[in-house]
């Protein structure tokens, strides 16, 4: 069974890599619940407290916000 490799283990364009995903995670979602926050209840599908825990569901969560949680 493999091991995990640390941080310090992987390459430079490896590491780059991950911290571009990491911050594509984090601007997904601190834009879907800035979103949430500032949209009033009756333009969300659902409650705003289910989207709030759904968003934090890695890329899947704000993705699923943007296309199913809020009404026009």
């Amino acid at each position: 069974m493999a091991r995990k490799k640390r941080l310090s283990e992987l390459s430079d364009a490896q590491r780059a890599g991950l911290w571009a995903l990491v911050a594509l995670q984090v601007s997904l979602a601190v834009s879907a619940w800035a979103d949430l926050a500032a949209r009033p209840a009756a333009k969300v599908n659902g409650s705003k407290g289910k989207w709030a825990a759904i968003i934090v569901v890695n890329f899947i969560g704000p993705i699923l916000y943007f296309t199913r949680g809020r009404r026009e």
